[in-house]
């Protein structure tokens, strides 16, 4: 017989392996449990509140499957692909081990099938009772079936599971019928009731109605069980959405009519009773076809998850996120030419039977379920986040609608907590620990997903739009919307640090590197490198600046450019950052030309001095202040204050040193100190020194002999001085370090 190749599967397998996962296990040995507690009508309510969930990830999965091909390992492919590698893999390792675990579930309950059968030996044959006992704990039959499971598929592959999966179906089909065509006594005497709640049965305690809920909710699962399948198909894009949605509403129909005919057939008492295969009673020869319906859905279901489990491991490692090179390497290896997942097949064995053998499965079984939750939830995102983001290359021929899917998202969180709070809580602590393992050997794969770009894009653009049309308000405080420019990028990082230093946390850092240069495709290409390697930096230094590149053939026009710029924050840029070396103050004419350009458009004007010292050990901040520079004080204290904000130095002091003339001494002494605490600044009074003003010595040697040692000064400058000195203003005081000095366009509020 051929084997059928990969990728020559069609929408069929999509939909018998979601049907049959769907109507699997809960079916058959728990939905009458939940009728006898809860009665028909409260049941009907629990299926559509379970399906509030499934039917909006079944739109969601058919959306995307219908915009991209989804290639081997369904759900992940397309979680990985929307949210990321890193992202991405941690649900996918946590939809694995659903997976994986869900196949020693099914295992398990294909056991329970074989419990009249043994039982029949037992008082037939007059067996030892305890064989009964065995069989119950399930490893029995258990480990036999998941060993012949691994056998099937790694010696014949999907193709055969496949032909497999034909067969189940047709045996659970026919269970059905036997059991919608099965009649009781208690039809015929009795009237139907459609509440048959336990509230009239005396020796019974019904459960609350979510507590069923919690029990019940893995029948709706399984309608993404055929995703899994996505490497082997023909047509992703049309198979996928077809065969999904038809399981999903198909298995919510048959739950509906099942939960009418449990309602009409048997008593709450008789339908609470765990311990009994209910359905086996009511079934016309129900004795041997609810066994074989309940063989048929526990075993497909247990083939469809052992199809799927093994190749959402191998496209995980297909994307090499295990720390090891060898694991990744054997884990992803495939066999022929469909490249069946044998070595991922073998952990998916493993970890079932670890579960089989444990034969607890019950609390696991709660933690599988919030995995999937997440799965869906997730799926459901991406379809809500690919509506808000409007990329124009999300063109799905199925379209959902972006309030479904956000409702199938939050509905998702919702039951969790509704479900099991503590469970959802264990499974928000595992994902999250997953996350933390990935990104940690991950991390030169954590990049911005293009979904997330799209959603910033509009909320950036929305946002930006709001704040032009909002009415302005006059703000009295000041914070920074600093723009710096600099040549020597790559030569001096001192303005490149001082601006991350001012934007880190109180105002927003724009970064130019200027390129003199005219425009041309070589220039541009030049710029896009410059731009690509200044991010690099940023991002190492964890800057939360916004670089960009201009190429500009003169001084002046370069400031031009730069002073029209939009603020990126939604508020208009009004400080400019120049830069100049102390030992080759080649650029420093052409700043202090231009000043009169940048002051026109009232700008506040920094002018960075930087040594060879640099910024020292980050710790010693000095303000210098005079007689002269009252408009220029404030700024010059905040800007200090607003720089010992970033950790660069949080261990940092700021040392205020006035020069007055000596009558005025105590004057200003008082005037700073009352500034500093109205103004709740972080400088001691200690920190406070006033100098008296001497004739005979100038102010730049006080400032030589007391800052020698400081890591970054503050001067003020105005403008009549650099119009008459011109670029020895900034050049009087010796190397003592880098030197900030500070122009005003008006006195800045520092008490609110």
């Amino acid at each position: 017989m051929a084997t059928i190749q990969s990728g020559k599967f069609g929408t069929a397998p999509v939909f018998f392996t979601a049907i049959s996962t769907i109507l699997g296990a809960v079916l058959f040995l728990r939905f009458g449990f939940a009728v006898g507690q809860l009665g028909f009508l409260s049941t009907l309510i629990m299926i559509i509140i379970g399906h509030a969930v499934t039917i909006p990830t079944a739109m969601a999965i058919a959306e995307i499957a219908t915009n991209q091909k989804v290639e081997g390992g369904g759900e992940y492919f397309i979680i990985s692909r929307s949210f990321g590698l890193v992202i991405g893999s941690t649900i996918g390792l946590a939809l694995f081990l659903s997976q994986a675990i869900s196949v020693a579930f099914y295992v398990m309950a294909f056991s329970e099938a074989f419990v009249p059968l043994f039982t029949w030996l037992t008082n037939q044959f007059s067996l030892h009772p305890n064989l009964v006992y065995i069989l119950e704990v399930k490893q029995t039959v258990g480990i036999p079936a998941l060993l012949l499971l691994t056998y099937v598929m790694l010696t014949k592959g999907a193709d055969l599971g496949m032909k497999m999966l034909y067969i189940v179906v047709a045996v659970l089909a026919v269970s059905l019928i036997a059991f919608f065509l099965g009649q009781t006594d208690y039809a015929q005497t009795h009237s139907f009731d459609a509440t048959l709640h336990l509230s009239s049965v005396s020796d019974l305690s019904p459960l609350s109605f979510f507590t069923v809920f919690a029990i019940i909710f893995p029948a709706f699962t399984g309608m993404t069980a055929g995703v899994g399948l996505s490497g082997d198909l023909k047509d992703p894009g049309k198979a996928i959405p077809f065969g999904t949605m038809a399981a999903t509403i198909g298995g919510m129909i048959i739950y509906c009519l099942i939960a009418y005919k449990f309602a009409i057939s048997a008593d709450p008492v008789t339908l609470s009773d765990t311990s009994e295969l209910v359905m086996q009673d009511i079934a016309w020869s129900g004795w041997i076809l609810i066994p074989l319906g309940l063989a048929a859905a526990t075993i497909s279901s247990a083939l469809g998850s052992i199809m799927v489990a093994p190749r959402t491991l191998q496209a995980i490692a297909l994307d090499r996120i295990f720390p090891s090179a060898l694991m990744n390497l054997w884990l992803s290896k495939g066999k022929g030419a469909s490249k069946e997942p044998v070595n991922a097949s073998i952990v998916t064995v493993v970890i079932a039977g670890i579960f089989i053998i444990m034969g607890a499965i019950d609390n696991v079984a709660k933690i599988i379920s919030m995995f999937f939750m997440v799965t869906y939830g997730s799926l459901c995102l991406i379809s809500f986040l690919n509506h808000f983001a409007a990329d124009p290359s999300y063109r799905p021929k199925f379209k959902s609608r972006w309030y479904i899917s956000l409702f199938g998202a939050l509905a998702c969180i919702g039951l969790m907590f509704f479900m099991s709070p503590r469970s959802a809580l264990i499974a928000i602590f595992t994902i999250s620990a997953i996350y933390l393992f990935n990104s940690y050997y991950n991390r030169h794969k954590q990049s911005l997903a293009v979904i997330f770009q799209g959603v910033i894009f509009q909320f950036s653009r929305s946002l930006q739009v709001f704040l032009q049309k909002a009415k302005k308000e006059t703000i009295s405080t000041w914070r920074p919307s600093a723009v710096a420019i600099s040549e020597h990028s790559f030569q001096r990082l001192s303005a490149f640090d001082l601006l991350a230093w001012i934007s880190n946390k109180y105002g927003f850092g724009t970064y130019i590197h200027v390129i003199k240069g005219y425009l041309s495709k070589e220039t541009n290409l030049v710029a896009q490198e410059c731009k690509n390697r200044l991010i690099h930096m940023a991002e190492d230094k964890r800057s939360n600046i916004f670089i960009d590149t201009l190429v500009s053939p003169s001084y002046t026009s370069t400031i031009a450019q730069v002073v029209q710029l939009p603020g990126i924050a939604g508020t208009e840029n009004n400080l400019f950052i120049f830069e100049f070396a102390f030992h080759d103050p080649t650029n420093l004419p052409d700043i202090v030309d231009n000043l009169k350009l940048i002051k026109s458009v009232d700008f506040d004007v920094t002018i960075l001095r930087t040594s060879i010292r640099g910024f020292g050990l980050n710790k010693h901040i000095h303000v210098w202040i005079n007689s002269h520079d009252y408009d220029n004080a404030n700024l010059m204290i905040l800007l200090a204050y607003i720089i010992i904000g970033h950790p660069d130095w949080r261990s940092a002091e700021i040392k205020i040193n006035a020069i007055f003339p000596e009558n005025k001494i105590t004057e200003e002494r008082d005037r700073l100190k009352q500034l500093i605490e109205a103004g709740q600044l972080p400088i001691s009074n200690k920190n406070i020194t006033l100098i008296p003003q001497q004739l005979d010595i100038s102010i730049e040697s006080i400032i030589e002999g007391y800052s020698r040692d400081a890591d970054l000064c503050i001067l003020g400058f105005h403008e009549d001085t650099v119009k008459h000195d011109g670029a020895e203003a900034f050049m009087r005081i010796g190397d003592i370090g880098n030197i900030m000095y500070v122009n005003a366009s008006a006195n800045k509020t520092i008490i609110r």
